[in-house]
C-alpha cells in the first residue's frame, strides 16, 4: 500500500470529490458498498429486459439515471465552487 495526498473537494462522504497527484480533473470516490448497489441497479435493468419486461426496465433504468444524475451534479458543483473546468 503506498499513502499519498489528495485534495479533498467536498466533504468525505460516500461520493467525495478528489483529486489524485498528478490528475488534472478531481474525480468521484466511491465507497465499495455504493459500488455494488450500483452494480445491483444496472443488473436490475439486464434481467427486466431479458424477461422482456420494459415497463420495470425502464423504471429502474430511470431510477439509476437519476441516482447518477444526483452524483454528476455534486461533481459539477465541486468543480464550480473551486473555478475547475469540466473534462467534458
Amino acid at each position: 500500500m503506498e499513502r499519498i495526498e489528495a485534495e479533498l473537494f467536498t466533504d468525505g462522504g460516500n461520493d467525495a470529490v478528489v483529486r489524485m497527484p498528478g490528475r488534472q480533473f478531481p474525480g468521484i470516490l466511491v465507497q465499495g458498498d455504493a459500488l455494488h448497489i450500483l452494480r445491483s441497479d444496472v443488473a436490475e435493468v439486464v434481467e427486466a429486459c431479458e424477461r422482456g419486461d420494459l415497463e420495470e426496465a425502464r423504471d429502474s433504468a430511470g431510477l439509476l439515471l437519476a441516482n447518477l444524475d444526483a452524483l454528476l451534479a455534486r461533481y459539477e458543483a465541486a468543480l464550480g465552487e473551486h473555478e475547475i473546468s469540466r473534462p467534458y
